[in-house]
């Protein structure tokens, strides 16, 4: 009787792997595939890699991803470190000239290079940029402007200007803009990431987040919807609290927009981008037309 060896098993579970994700990686080629970047998987140093190690594999099988990121924790540390107080209106940073300019700081002058110096050392260039670019964002102030302070909702992006970078970069966008006075505004990410993926007809927006997905009941993490339509995450907007309401009001951005399908993942777990992307199950949750 003989036995197969250990190597033999697994490389065997890796060929299984590979043409499992072979007709995705068909499915995909030349898409453009807009990641919205934040949570745990900025902050834990082998979350970054892995994050880093799955969008330079994406260029490379012949995706166009373009990562949108914020910086939440990031900026709320240096706001407690220079004495200014943090403050979230449903999901939104409170922001006063004072709090635009440290997320101004902390976004494009730290996290953004960062995130851009590391994909370029897995071997893809990439490109940083923020809403003010090349005017990629023009913003006016949101609607509830005078509880949230400079806080901007975007009204146009300027496509030509990702179109010329993706090309042959990554385009990495910290989710700053300004309006046509020159005044700053701070951007809530998830919004900047919907917004791009409408623009750009993406076929797919990836939102990570630090939960498995959208949760029917927010403290039962076995309520996990996997699927629904925008018309049924625009029917429960209004009762949902905290982070989670942005993020699904990005995805109904994104899909009445004209990408094909929007998703959020959780990216506590290392690679999840490629599980989601490239896998028969997938994870978290998928909002479609």
């Amino acid at each position: 009787m003989t036995e197969q060896a250990p190597q033999s098993r697994a490389a065997g579970v890796n060929v299984e792997t590979l043409l499992e994700a072979l007709p995705y990686i068909k499915q995909f080629h030349g898409q453009t595939v807009v990641i919205k970047y934040g949570g745990a998987a900025m902050r834990e140093e082998s979350l970054r890699e892995a994050f880093a190690t799955d969008v330079v594999l994406l260029k490379y099988v012949g995706m166009n991803p373009v990562v949108v990121h914020g910086g939440g924790p990031e900026i709320s540390q240096y706001m407690d470190r220079l004495g200014l107080e943090v403050r979230f209106h449903e999901g939104l940073r409170v922001s006063d000239a004072e709090t635009v300019e440290v997320a101004r700081m902390v976004l494009v002058g730290k996290l953004n290079a960062e995130i851009v110096q590391r994909l370029n050392a897995h071997g893809q260039p990439a490109v940083g940029l923020s809403g003010e670019d090349g005017t990629l964002f023009r913003v006016s102030p949101v609607a509830n402007a005078d509880e949230v302070g400079f806080v901007g909702s975007i009204d146009r992006v300027d496509v030509d200007v990702l179109n010329h970078i993706s090309a042959d970069y990554i385009p990495v966008i910290a989710s700053t803009a300004s309006d046509r006075e020159g005044q700053s505004y701070n951007v809530n990410a998830d919004e900047a990431a919907g917004k791009v993926a409408a623009a750009l007809g993406a076929h797919k927006a990836i939102f990570l987040t630090d939960v498995e997905g959208w949760l029917a009941d927010a403290d039962d993490a076995d309520s996990l919807i996997a699927r629904a339509t925008v018309d049924e995450v625009d029917g429960r907007l209004a009762s949902i609290d905290g982070g989670m309401r942005p993020k699904l009001t990005a995805c109904v951005d994104a899909v009445r927009g004209g990408a094909q399908a929007a998703h959020i993942i959780d990216g506590r777990q290392p690679h999840s981008l490629l599980v989601e992307l490239f896998t028969d199950a997938g994870i978290g949750t998928m909002i479609t037309p």
